[in-house]
Order: structure tokens, then C-alpha cells, then sequence
């Protein structure tokens, strides 16, 4: 049985990383180009993905002649999440900062908040208040060379869906994946994996964070004002992680020093975002 041949009702989760884009490719092919009844493609907008990111997902919807459901975070309606489109998806941190916002701490390695909400439960909001399922498939793009994360995804949860993982189970591989956009008109056009998708994301490496302090100070200069604000007891969750150093203290090393020189070894190490954030 061919394991893109998805069907409804079924969520497939956009990332906007090349992995789930490819994997969208394969469902549609499956299914003769086009999604089946009762089958919708979801992509959850942080405002913090890089431009890059949203004109791709852009690209997707336009090349393929596929409807992808842009939805966003809010925490100013009853039911917690509004619908954009590329024009209009936030692009200076809104749903994050609303986010943060409404928390004591901020989110960390061990309580990953901003997947949580912004991601899994702003998606399971839209399909339980637009589409009114009681009970879905989510089908996530995890590959069969992350075989611990295909594994987590088998653990016996209380939720209302049930996680279908067809690229572990067609045996897809980073590889495949790499050589299926290299022979596209159009792909992910991020500098390098420091880029990610969430531009500061607290899960990428010291390295990473570094390269992205250096090529776009602007744009990093957000995580060092989450990381200002008063929020907690005694000061406690005001950092993003406990293991190293502030963003702001990370733009005054970058700004300090000469030019840096990264390259992919040295920006390894750093974790994916649990909620399919990865490239």
C-alpha cells in the first residue's frame, strides 16, 4: 500500500522546510496531483520564519496549484488562532510576542511552549472550531533516517489524532529529499541550515545563533528583547536557555569580534524543533 496515499480526514503539517514540502509533492502525486476530499495542508506562521520560508510555502501553493491553510496564533480571539495568506502572515514576531505575552516564563529545550502553542494546539484549534473533527490523522514529515523521532511518534498519546509518518514508511531519506529539489524550478532559498526555518530558534547551536547575530543582527535583535522583559519569579525564565549565554550578550561578542568563519561542522549540533520545524 502506498503510504502517501493519505486519506481523510487527515492534516498534512507544512513546516516550510524542504523535508514536508517534499512529502506534500508525494501525496499529491499520489492522489493525481491534487489533495483528496477531507485532506487539508496546514502551515502554523510564528512570524519569526525567515522571508525565505513564506515564499516558499508561497511557491508551493502557486507551482502546484495547491490550497495551503496559513494560520496563526492569537491570543486577542475566543478561539485562539486567525487565518492569513502570504500577503498578510505575520513577519516581525506577532503570534510569538502574543505568546510570550500571555506566559510566565519563556519557553526553553525542556518546555517547547512556543511548538506547543503556536503549532500543535493553534492547528487542533482551526480543525476542531472550522472543520468540526472529533478525530483525525496528523501526518508529520519525519524520515526514516530520524528513527528516534519516527519512534517518539509511536508512544501511546490521549490526543485526537493519530500521527501517520509516510516518509519513514516509504523509507525516504535526507538524500531523496535533497536530490528531489535540485532537480526543481524552484526551492527553500535560506543561505544555509543556520537560517532553519524560526530564525533565532533556541534549539539551533551556539554556532548557528552566532551566524545569525552575524548575517542578520536585525532580525536577532528580537530574541535579546524577549530575553529584556521583566517576566517570572525572582527573574526566573528569562532566558531562552540556561546552558549559555543571552542573545543580547551573543550580539555583543558577534559585533565585538572579527568576522567569524562558519561552516556546516560548526553549525551541527543543534536540535529540530519537535512541531516540524526543521529544514
Amino acid at each position: 500500500m502506498d503510504p502517501f496515499a493519505i486519506s481523510g480526514p487527515a492534516i498534512i503539517s507544512v513546516s516550510g522546510g524542504r523535508t514536508s514540502g517534499y512529502m506534500l509533492r508525494r501525496v499529491l502525486d499520489a492522489h493525481g496531483g491534487a489533495l483528496p476530499a477531507g485532506v487539508h495542508a496546514v502551515f502554523a506562521n510564528t512570524g519569526r520564519e525567515m522571508p525565505a520560508t513564506l515564499d516558499f510555502v508561497h511557491a508551493m501553493q502557486t507551482q502546484w496549484a495547491v490550497p495551503i491553510v496559513w494560520i496563526e496564533f492569537t491570543a486577542r480571539r475566543k478561539d485562539g488562532y486567525r487565518i492569513v495568506n502570504h500577503n498578510s502572515a505575520s513577519r516581525a514576531g506577532e503570534p510569538f510576542a502574543a505568546l510570550l505575552a500571555a506566559q510566565s516564563g519563556l519557553p526553553n529545550p525542556v518546555q517547547r511552549s512556543c511548538t506547543t502553542e503556536m503549532k500543535i494546539r493553534t492547528i487542533k484549534r482551526w480543525v476542531i472550531g472550522d472543520l468540526e473533527w472529533s478525530h483525525w490523522s496528523n501526518v508529520v514529515g519525519l524520515r526514516a533516517d530520524e528513527p528516534a523521532r519516527v519512534e517518539r511518534t509511536k508512544q501511546p498519546r490521549r490526543d485526537r489524532w493519530t500521527v501517520a509518518t509516510p516518509l519513514a514508511d516509504a523509507g525516504v531519506t535526507a538524500r531523496d529529499v535533497a536530490e528531489f529539489w535540485r532537480a526543481q524550478p524552484f526551492d527553500l532559498a535560506l543561505a544555509g541550515r543556520w537560517e532553519g526555518n524560526c530564525d533565532g530558534c533556541f534549539l539551533k547551536s551556539r554556532a548557528a545563533i552566532l551566524r545569525m547575530h552575524a548575517d542578520h543582527p536585525e532580525r536577532m535583535a528580537w530574541w535579546a528583547k524577549m530575553e529584556a522583559i521583566p517576566r517570572g519569579v525572582a527573574g526566573r525564565g528569562r532566558t531562552f536557555r540556561a546552558d549559555r549565554e543571552p542573545y543580547g550578550v551573543m550580539a555583543d561578542l558577534v559585533r565585538d569580534m572579527p568576522r567569524l568563519r562558519f561552516d556546516e561542522t560548526m553549525i551541527e549540533g543543534g536540535q529540530e524543533c519537535g512541531g516540524g520545524c526543521g529544514v
